[in-house]
């Protein structure tokens, strides 16, 4: 009984009374976020949610499975492209969402049988390529990207009285509420925890019954799903595509918010959302300035906090848990 009480705490999202507070408190804030912050804030917290869903799903394959990915950007195009497809054709943005997202992970189990026989640099140079080959076919498919004009997508309209800027920010928190709720559920479950093993050792992992085939393939299709639904936010959000919004260096802001926020961190994830939201937005006098932003922190990410942002976050909380005493 022991043994099952304690299993059933640690599968627990929010074990302590007191972080239970705090965190309601952050959730509460977030939801009444449009009524107290100005407009410009709530767009950008918008576009950090958006991200956030996409950052997850990187984190639990680089973060979690260990299987290092540079082909994000093909599957945030895919995600996009196939939402913007369907809802011109009418389709209900609900079904278009989740086709959107099914399309990627699609692809993203494609593209992760190469991760069954390469690893490190290998795997990443092969997604890479997957990557600037989507890009590509869309930039030269003028069916696929709408051509020079690009593709116009209609955006939801909103009701209750919401302005546009409100609408579009409670619609993309409850959905990013959602998919972190789901990225604890699946860390927490067999599957994360066969994740996590095959990160540490694939081979123990393997002896002790983990199929290694098949949860390779899962965490691909897993994060693409989660890219792919970034994609058909994204397009919805801006109500407009083309091919040069998903360009490898989409990639490579996925991959800095992954490093810098936190490998293995749901938390981690967000605040490296927001991380490479609020960056460009502070520094878009001197976008020049972004990128040596961007390898100055992850230099001192990887030598003064290789946790991350999470890491930093974790130290702090229990610096004041323990305090005065430390």
């Amino acid at each position: 009984m022991d043994l099952i009480e304690s299993y059933r705490e640690e599968l627990q999202l929010i074990r302590k009374p007191w972080t239970r507070v705090w965190v309601s408190g952050i959730v509460i804030a977030l939801a009444m976020l449009p009524w107290w912050a100005p407009e410009h804030i709530a767009y950008l917290a918008t576009i950090i949610c958006i991200y956030a869903i996409g950052i997850q799903g990187q984190n639990l394959l680089i973060g979690y499975t260990g299987q290092i990915s540079f082909g994000q950007a093909g599957f945030l195009a895919i995600g996009a492209y196939t939402f913007g497809h369907l809802s011109r054709m009418a389709i209900p943005w609900p079904v278009a969402l989740l086709c959107a997202g099914f399309v990627a992970s699609l692809f993203g189990v494609i593209v992760g049988f190469p991760s069954l026989r390469l690893k490190g640099p290998y795997l990443a140079i092969a997604t890479m390529g997957f990557g600037i080959a989507v890009y590509q076919t869309f930039a030269n498919s003028e069916l696929l990207s709408g051509g020079r004009m690009g593709l116009t997508i209609a955006k939801l309209e909103p009701f209750g009285g919401l302005s546009k800027v409100t609408f579009n920010y409670y619609f993309n928190f409850i959905i990013t509420f959602i998919f972190t709720i789901l990225s604890y559920n699946i860390i927490s479950s067999y599957m994360g925890r066969a994740f996590i093993a095959i990160r540490d050792n694939d081979i123990a992992a393997e002896v002790i019954g983990v199929n290694l085939t098949n949860y390779k393939l899962l965490s691909f299709a897993i994060s693409s799903f989660y890219t792919g639904i970034q994609g058909a936010l994204y397009a919805q959000f801006l109500g407009f595509l083309e091919p040069n919004m998903f360009t490898f260096m989409e990639s490579i802001t996925i991959f800095v918010a992954v490093i810098i926020g936190g490998l293995a961190s749901v938390e981690g994830s967000i605040m490296g959302a927001a991380f490479v939201i609020l960056v460009p937005h502070a520094f878009s006098s001197f976008k020049e300035m972004v990128p040596v932003v961007f390898g100055a922190t992850i230099l001192i990410v990887l030598i003064f906090e290789p946790m991350g942002l999470a890491g930093r976050w974790l130290k702090t909380r229990l610096y004041l848990r323990n305090w005065p005493f430390r």
